[in-house]
């Protein structure tokens, strides 16, 4: 009874070291789905832009691409605020995350946990900005 009652004790420690590793893991590849999506409305911005010389809605015309809110994994993509004719912010929000991508390329990150990064994605916990 002694042995049994070790091994239930070395499973529960091997469990509480393994479970934050393997959740970290699980969050790192649903990050990359939200951002993968957010870089492919990015050049789907780009490319109405190019066509319509605006990233906003053409009135009785084509819609802007961030206002279908699209999915992405867990995340859910859509406009940060109004595209205007030469601006846009669009953002990857999910799992206690943002992450956010202007027209000029500047990226930011609001991670629950992960820290706060006005200049890039923060990936990984413990990533620096």
């Amino acid at each position: 009874m002694i042995e049994l009652m070790i091994v239930v004790a070395v499973i529960g420690i091997l469990a509480a070291i393994a479970y934050p590793s393997y959740r970290d893991y699980v969050l790192r590849g649903q990050i990359a789905e939200g951002t993968a999506g957010l870089m492919g409305l990015q050049a789907d911005m780009e490319r109405h832009y190019q066509n319509h010389r605006t990233f906003a809605t053409i009135s009785g015309g084509a819609t802007t691409p961030c206002a279908a809110a699209p999915k992405a994994g867990q995340f859910t993509l859509s406009c940060d605020g109004t595209p205007t004719d030469t601006a846009y912010t669009i953002q990857a929000a999910g799992q206690g995350f943002t992450f956010k991508v202007t027209h000029q390329n500047v990226r930011s990150t609001t991670a629950g946990g992960w820290g706060t990064c006005g200049s890039a994605w923060i990936l990984k916990r413990g990533q620096a900005c």
